[in-house]
């Protein structure tokens, strides 16, 4: 087995302090994903936004189960095929005696508490994909992509960059908690599906517009909220690793928020609350890769620049290459992904911290072309991300055709333009006539439709 996995045998203790933050940390990235739900829920028309948050939800389900039957043990197991794939008998179905007792690291942490940790993972990246194919897509025909795509492309580029893969063990690029695994995997994907897909009915003639603004700042929040579990705990431990990750994640963000709104302010002459949101987005997606690995300095200048340039990347490349993009999931996941992960080149420097590559225990300690590295550092993680984002874009268009030749990958355009939610879910997310005291009021009393609040001034929904 690999030397990450240390059987109950092993002079390894419980260490209680690491565990709760391991636990607590797994509460906070699985919280992502319905916060995740809100942000994409708010960004969609009032007529889809059920069917947008039943894409994210059911993620959570499916993936939960086939992590633990073959999941965990693919993605973590001993290498396999060249370092292409794990797996090790003992973590299928998570319920190996051998296992159980056991813990996953020197740590002191249990096998299945790193485990359900890693799971929250799993979850988020498929649900990432699901704002680049907004109200569109066929519910059941989803459930299968997410399936299939989790076990196809996630599990082996989490063990490239996680676990015993060639990623991390031979090339020895930097990712500490998934700026080419989670985002760059799923902002690739996010592309493919576009394409195979196709456009929106009205793409770029009829109004988009957000339905429900707050929405979207209160799913931004949750995401911020729950990205310190993501990022600082990724270190495994309650150390000050966890909480280097935690203070560039704090002030990456905050960055981003400010370089998303600048971008604003000089294009459209106005900041926008949409865009603020988008920018702690795009701010915790840059720093995500790279946490562990910049000073607090570096994490401003990859905030910043990330919130320039997926602001930038958003009123740009759909419209200019021409794909719909629903909710810019490859204007901030793929480019912002990316950029992080290649700004490590630049920006990354040791602070101490030695990366051991495991299972052979090599010691790698890396400086960016900024802190004396030279271009060493910058060339890894440039293979990293490029084989990341071509693997997934091939496999995910691959996917996606067949699942769209053999049983229809989307509504039918009277179900598009009629309401998906009730199309695909029978049921509808708002009403619109109100009852008090037993009679209509309103404009509902007088026989008029209601008129619904005027949505976001902008075409553009973000991310």
């Amino acid at each position: 087995m690999s030397q990450l996995l240390l059987a109950a045998a092993d002079p390894v203790k419980l260490d209680t302090g690491n565990t709760a933050w391991m636990l607590t940390s797994a509460a906070l990235v699985l919280l992502m994903t319905p916060g995740l739900a809100f942000f994409y829920g708010g960004m969609v028309r009032s007529k889809s936004v059920l069917n947008m948050l039943m894409m994210n939800f059911i993620c959570i389900a499916l993936v939960g189960v086939l992590w633990a039957v073959y999941g965990f043990a693919l993605a973590f197991g001993n290498p396999h095929l060249g370092r292409l794939i794990g797996g090790s008998h003992q973590l299928f179905g998570l319920g190996n005696p051998d296992t159980l007792g056991g813990f996953w690291s020197a740590a002191g942490v249990p096998i299945v508490v790193f485990a359900m940790f890693q799971l929250m993972f799993a979850i988020i990246t498929p649900a990432l994909i699901s704002g680049a194919v907004a109200d569109r897509t066929k519910f059941w025909a989803w459930a299968v992509f997410v399936v299939v795509w989790s076990t196809v492309v996630y599990l082996p580029v989490a063990n490239w960059v996680f676990g015993t893969g060639w990623i991390l063990n031979k090339l020895n690029a930097e990712d500490f908690a998934g700026g080419t695994a989670v985002h760059t995997n799923a902002g690739a994907a996010a592309l493919a599906l576009c394409i195979v897909l196709g456009r929106r009915v009205g793409w770029r003639k009829d109004p988009m517009k957000p339905h429900n603004v707050p929405f979207v700042l209160l799913g931004a929040s949750l995401l911020w909220f729950g990205w310190y579990g993501f990022n600082a705990g990724s270190e495994g431990a309650a150390d000050g690793i966890a909480g280097l990750a935690f203070t560039t994640t704090t002030v990456a963000t905050c960055a981003g928020v400010l370089g998303w709104l600048i971008v604003e302010q000089i294009r459209d002459g106005k900041p926008t609350t949409v865009g603020a949101a988008s920018g702690a987005v795009a701010g915790l997606v840059a720093i995500t890769p790279a946490c562990a690995f910049v000073s607090p300095l570096g994490g401003i200048a990859i905030g910043l620049i990330a919130g320039v340039v997926c602001a930038i990347a958003v009123a740009t490349l759909k419209y200019r290459f021409g794909f719909d993009d629903s909710l810019d999931v490859v204007g901030v996941h793929l480019v912002g992904g990316v950029t992080g992960t290649v700004l490590i080149g630049f920006f990354g420097f040791d602070n101490g911290y030695k990366v051991t590559h495991q299972p052979d225990g090599t010691v790698v300690s890396q400086r960016g072309l900024f802190y004396g590295g030279g271009f060493s550092l910058l060339e890894k993680q440039v293979v990293a991300a490029a084989s990341v984002m071509l693997y997934s874009f091939i496999l995910t268009f691959i996917i996606a055709t067949i699942i769209k030749k053999i049983g229809g990958f989307r509504v039918s355009e009277e179900a598009e333009v009629s309401g998906i939610d009730e199309a695909e879910h029978a049921e509808t997310a708002y009403s619109f006539s109100s009852v008090l005291s037993g009679g209509l009021t309103g404009q509902a009393a007088e026989g008029r439709e209601p008129t619904h609040p005027a949505p976001a001034s902008r075409e553009r929904v973000d991310v």
